[in-house]
């Protein structure tokens, strides 16, 4: 797979077909309080059903420009496939996904159904949490606040030492993406697949056939029993298939405490993933 296109939604979550948003990773610093700046997060409004939109928008930037048209049986969201691909091995959150599928000279195009997916959220989010435990909307934020400790706007070399240092500091806001368009494959079906990249390793090849070394970070709870383990597992498949549909080869997992503190980081190939899982309790490998 590789990649035919991008596009940009930049701090405000204005559409681009260019590669603004683009990030680099640069490594975050241990010990620092994920739940720092929770009342500053400068939250997207998700209720806005976006639909395809940015993708299609940005594949027909493309066929104008190459004078050829991309031609596939399925387009959709790399999200979208994720949860497809999963739900054969996710037994335990007993979750419902509503789809829209449409199908138009001969390419059917997939995406969950937005009004069930907001009730989904809505529900998951007013479930109160254990006595003593942090909040679902907060527990939400430490996943986009280890994101600001581990990027950077540029090269390792063109940003300065400040801002690097500066980056606890910063201001949350989850409105600026960089969405990286594939075009791939599982067996005999052809698929054009967009989804958030959250970093390149070192930049984009100047060679658009080269490899891009893509970096996807998570965070987690620290492993403290085999309860813990199981549930590490359970995200690794959900982890490694975003990162396989993507072609995404790094994934930066940040362990944090049950407060929210970060302990520490571990780099995984995702290719690696199908055989730590097969090593352990193979939960779904």
């Amino acid at each position: 797979m590789k990649e035919i296109a991008c596009f940009s939604y930049d701090d405000k979550h204005e559409f681009h077909l260019d590669e603004r948003s683009l990030r680099y990773y640069y490594p975050p610093s241990i010990g620092t309080d994920l739940c720092k700046g929770f009342d500053t997060f400068e939250q997207l409004d998700d209720t806005a059903d976006d639909h395809l939109d940015g993708l299609l928008k940005t594949i027909l930037d493309l066929e104008q420009r190459t004078g050829s048209k991309c031609t596939a049986d399925f387009i959709t969201w790399r999200g979208m496939m994720t949860k497809i691909m999963a739900a054969p091995f996710d037994n335990m959150n007993g979750e419902i996904y509503l789809l829209t599928v449409v199908r138009s000279k001969g390419t059917i195009f997939i995406e969950e159904n937005h009004s069930h997916k907001l009730e989904s959220k809505a529900a998951q989010n007013s479930q109160p949490s254990r006595y003593g435990a942090p909040s679902q909307e907060m527990m939400s934020y430490w996943g986009y606040k280890f994101e600001t400790l581990s990027l950077i706007p540029d090269t390792w070399a063109a940003t300065t030492r400040e801002y690097i240092e500066n980056r606890e500091n910063e201001v949350v806001n989850n409105h600026a993406q960089y969405c990286s368009i594939v075009k791939t494959g599982i067996g005999k079906a052809r698929m054009i697949i967009g989804g958030e990249v959250d970093a390149v390793w070192d930049c984009k090849p100047e060679n658009k056939n080269d490899p891009i070394h893509w970096v996807e970070l998570k965070t987690t709870v620290s492993i403290e029993s085999n309860k813990d383990m199981v549930k590490y597992e359970r995200k690794l498949l959900k982890f490694w298939i975003q990162s396989f549909l993507l072609g995404v080869p790094k994934i930066i997992v940040g362990f944090r405490s049950k407060r929210g503190i970060l302990q520490r980081v571990e780099e995984l190939e995702t290719s690696s993933i199908p055989n730590m899982v097969k090593k352990n309790k193979a939960s779904w490998d």
